[in-house]
């Protein structure tokens, strides 16, 4: 078989088994929705999300950058061949990042059974356990992706997305409807997916190691990297969280429910479609830029990443306008009867996570290039203003005036990213055209 038509055979291979797993989550996302939104009500369902946003923060501040970067040197122990060392520094770093959580939990758990709360303590506790589960269990998938087993990740990704929503309704009927059950049922589900991720990840990579680097060096180099992801995460999470916690504060909760729902059919299908992109093109970049120091492979990259930024904005006009036809239809079929008088919002949260998602391809780029630092001004300041709106939409118009500020946020942090992506991007274009 020709060289040419071998690489377009393996990556229609590997974008099947992509579209095919993501398929399957936005599937499972959508009968998660219509699942909780009959069992719980807004109230409780709102009680989730809250709960989440402490997922979240691990993630963001804690747990995500490693995992990151983890996935970004892949590619590079994969060209120097010392998986071993590569992955007693990952895992070492993993688990101090774990033990971090631990303290901070205690701490956080301590305090609510000191103030009288043992419901919050417990949807707390659950909510700290499934971040950590659920790092892990992205971090191994991510390894995975960036070694480009399409069909492992696909697989896994199907089996979390439909097992939270079996042990769901399996825990909510044995221990009753709350939060706490919802959130508990998460956790098992990435307990159970991480022990198969970590049983293939063996035998993915062989231990030893073939260089000269030691562990310590492959330390420093994922610490380096993963740094400027807990900096900024902090802004982002309270930026990401603020929506929930300002409708709280000024609405109810049962507001924060509707707009959890909301915002889940509006930004998580993008998300997940987002994913999907990064899925299949970000190992594609990180190989091509192997560390970044080569200018003729970074160049081949910029011209990709701007058409696949193109393309995601006009799948967002188009999602955009049906949404504006189609809203109140979705909501009919997709949640249940207390949440649907929301189903205006619909399209603006959906380009709103367009916009974001845009934007995120567009950092893509930056960390094939091994430049996460230079995200940091944007994704504080941008942070920080979304946290404003967020307050002053929900004290003003609460769940809409919440959706409106989502929009601005996004266009905002678009823009910037833009801007910084521009130059590279642009040089890229037109050396492409001159070919």
């Amino acid at each position: 078989m020709p060289v040419t038509l071998s690489r377009h055979y393996r990556l229609a291979k590997e974008g099947s088994w992509i579209l095919i797993g993501q398929v399957s989550s936005v599937l499972s996302a959508l009968v998660l929705v219509r699942v909780l939104t009959e069992y719980l009500d807004p109230v409780q369902y709102g009680e989730v999300a809250l709960g989440l946003t402490l997922t979240g923060l691990v993630d963001q501040v804690v747990m995500g950058g490693l995992g990151n970067a983890i996935s970004r040197f892949y590619a590079i122990a994969a060209e120097k061949k010392d998986f071993g060392n590569y992955l007693s520094a990952a895992w070492r770093l993993m688990a101090l990042g774990a033990a971090v959580v631990l303290t901070i939990g205690v701490v956080l758990l301590a305090i609510l059974w000191f103030l009288d709360q043992p419901h919050l303590a417990a949807l707390a506790g659950a909510a700290l356990l499934f971040s950590v589960l659920s790092t892990y269990n992205s971090t191994l998938s991510g390894v995975q992706n960036a070694a480009r087993k399409r069909g492992i990740v696909a697989v896994h990704g199907s089996l979390d997305a439909w097992l939270k929503i079996v042990l769901a309704v399996a825990l909510v009927v044995w221990l009753g409807r709350s939060s706490t059950v919802v959130v508990l049922s998460y956790a098992i589900s990435a307990l159970v997916v991480a022990t198969s991720q970590s049983f293939f990840l063996r035998r993915l990579m062989p231990r030893a190691s073939t260089a000269s680097a030691d562990r310590s060096v492959w330390t420093r180099q994922i610490y380096a990297y993963a740094w400027p992801f807990s900096c900024w995460g902090v802004f982002t999470w309270a930026q990401q969280s603020s929506d929930r916690w300002a409708l709280q504060a000024f609405a109810t909760t049962d507001e924060v429910g509707l707009y959890a729902v909301l915002f889940q059919l509006g930004y998580t299908p993008i998300a997940i479609a987002t994913g999907m992109a990064v899925s299949f093109v970000g190992p594609i970049f990180y190989q091509r830029s192997g560390d970044a120091t080569s200018a003729a492979r970074n160049e081949n990259v910029h011209g990709l990443a701007w058409r696949i930024t193109i393309t995601c904005l006009g799948l967002t006009l188009f999602g955009f306008l049906a949404a504006l036809v189609l809203h109140e239809w979705i909501f009919g079929f997709l949640v249940g009867p207390e949440f649907r008088r929301i189903s205006y919002l619909l399209p603006w949260v959906l380009l709103a996570g367009g916009l974001f998602a845009a934007a995120q391809m567009l950092a893509l780029k930056l960390l094939s290039d091994m430049r996460p630092a230079a995200m940091l001004r944007p994704k504080i300041v941008t942070a920080l203003i979304g946290i404003g709106l967020n307050i002053l939409g929900a004290s003003i118009a609460g769940s809409r005036g919440v959706a409106f500020a989502a929009l601005s946020f996004s266009a905002l942090y678009f823009l910037w990213m833009l801007h910084l992506s521009r130059p590279r991007l642009a040089s890229a274009s037109v050396q492409s055209a001159s070919r």
